[in-house]
């Protein structure tokens, strides 16, 4: 609704032309087609529409009159540069003859994105504004999610956003498909399911997804959330986590699991989770990138979380520690889609498009979390990111140490159940090893059919590889950041940290005792 009345007010003060960014163009010609007509349902406005494919026709009775006379002249309006020439006299009215009341017609010209840039055209499309301004016809580009104005149109053309479907709107199309259906009326229960398995679906896909997946036996909501997977992912950057990992399968950090719980339990609802992995890598380059995308992209990023007011927490950690994979099970265990985003499959050579993947995206996100988000952001670094994306972040930073030896024990329980393994067999030693590194080792003895120990020969760990890069990080980390294992602020303090070698011992006295059966 907000869409439309400000659709209306520029009409109203007859602003000639108009930018629409939009999901569905189809969806957005018949509202605004409505939209520009008196009250009543009389139709007093000409309404017109041009493709590269179809040429200038009339999308009402009146327009279809405009585009016949329009027709006679001798340009060919299968172009945009023909089509701008041929709709540039609808303008050739005398003040007079203006219907003041109702203004002039409305030409709809679609995917206008895709031609402004070539010189001719833009020189076209500006040439109509102070004609058109005068005679009140108002001219409409149908763009893509986050196209970007050429820098020669700013000042002329204004640019409106059309939303994707609210809630309301969602419930709307549910009710319609349900009765095309013949299935009677859906219960508050499958309203409430299908609007979260269709918000950030165009009308016409949504429209489309929920038929597809509606039966006489009902409706299959998986069947929907998949298929809403799939057309969410045709946007650069962005994919639907598909895992099925929740707290359960995490062992140790209860400090972030808690803070986890406090997220889902608040007063405002989470609906989605934004996950970015290696966040520092996405944004690398900001203010030194002599092409200035990457810094237009993180300041279009940090504007989007401080607009919508959406918070985000850091993990930080070595390589292996647990970050990811509490990231992508926060959104399991709240019961909302994890979105992952990724900066650099966003990125395109052509100038503007890689702040027009980043516009979409966000704008789907916003769809999607109905206004109510998380975002999640793994580093292995932090001093790196840049001062400003990380006082976005104002839910905390956390840091992910190394397993204790309790949490390692767990973790162990953890691979060698999910791997149906031998319980009781002896293990490797495990100082200091990550929870990946644990994994690794029982995913090698499965798949290898070897014991553990024997498996544990072929894991290097990140303690060993990078062991001055994790200390640097421990003592950067100490004091500055939350613990995700313990209450309060990290502290490490590496000359009171007793080695941890328990295993060792134990292989060692094994070494010996089989030397002396030997001997």
């Amino acid at each position: 609704m907000e869409f439309v009345k400000s659709f209306k007010a520029a009409r109203r003060v007859s602003t000639p032309l108009v930018a629409v960014r939009t999901s569905d163009p189809a969806s957005t010609i018949r509202s605004l087609a409505v939209a520009v007509q008196p009250a009543g349902g009389a139709e007093k406005v000409p309404v017109l529409y041009w493709d590269i494919v179809r040429g200038l026709d009339g999308f009402n009775a009146l327009g279809k009159q405009e585009a016949q006379r329009l027709q006679a002249s001798p340009q060919n309006s299968g172009n945009p540069i023909g089509a701008l020439s041929l709709i540039s006299k609808l303008a050739d009215k005398k003040p007079g003859e203006v219907d003041s009341r109702n203004g002039g017609p409305v030409i709809f010209m679609a995917n206008m994105h895709l031609y402004w840039q070539n010189p001719p055209v833009l020189q076209a499309i500006w040439n109509c504004r102070d004609r058109f301004k005068e005679a009140a016809v108002m001219l409409v580009m149908l763009t893509s999610d986050g196209a970007n104005l050429p820098n020669e149109l700013v000042q002329d053309v204004l640019v409106l956003d059309e939303p994707l479907p609210t809630e309301a709107e969602l419930e709307k199309i549910i009710e319609g498909t349900y009765q095309d259906f013949g299935a009677g009326k859906p219960t508050k229960e499958i309203l409430n399911k299908g609007v979260d398995a269709l918000s950030g679906l165009a009308p016409f896909p949504a429209e489309q997804q929920w038929a597809m997946c509606l039966t006489k036996a009902g409706i299959d909501i998986n069947e929907v959330w998949e298929r809403k997977r799939k057309v969410i992912e045709q946007t650069k950057g962005m994919t639907i986590w598909r895992g099925g990992e929740t707290f359960k399968d995490i062992r140790g950090y209860e400090r972030a699991k808690e803070w986890g719980e406090n997220i889902k339990n608040s007063k405002q609802r989470i609906r989605a989770v934004v996950f970015m992995d290696e966040i520092e890598k996405m944004f690398a380059g900001t203010g030194t990138d002599l092409s200035g995308v990457k810094s237009g992209m993180t300041g279009t990023f940090l504007s989007w979380m401080q607009d919508k007011g959406y918070r985000g927490a850091l993990l930080l950690g070595p390589g292996g520690s647990g970050k990811s994979l509490f990231g992508k099970s926060l959104g399991n265990e709240m019961g909302v889609p994890t979105i992952a985003f990724d900066f650099d499959a966003m990125q395109n050579s052509l100038v503007g498009a890689s702040g027009d993947n980043l516009r979409s995206a966000l704008k789907k996100v916003d769809a999607v979390a109905q206004g109510s988000a998380v975002v999640i952001g793994t580093c292995n670094k932090l001093n790196s990111l840049p001062p400003e994306l990380r006082r976005r972040f104002s839910l905390g930073t956390y840091f992910f140490d190394i397993p204790t030896d309790e949490e390692r024990e767990a973790i162990w329980d953890l691979y060698i159940e999910k791997y149906k393994l031998d319980a009781d067999q002896k293990k490797p030693n495990d100082t200091d090893w990550t929870g990946a590194e644990i994994f690794e080792c029982c995913r090698k003895a499965d798949d290898w059919g070897i014991s553990l120990r024997e498996s544990g020969k072929y894991i290097v760990p990140i303690a060993v590889s990078a062991a001055d890069q994790l200390e640097e990080l421990r003592q950067f980390a100490s004091g500055r950041f939350l613990s995700a294992s313990k209450s309060g602020l990290y502290t490490y303090n590496a000359a009171a940290e007793k080695p941890r070698a328990s295993r060792k011992v134990l292989e060692d006295v094994d070494s010996v005792q089989a030397r002396i059966g030997n001997a």
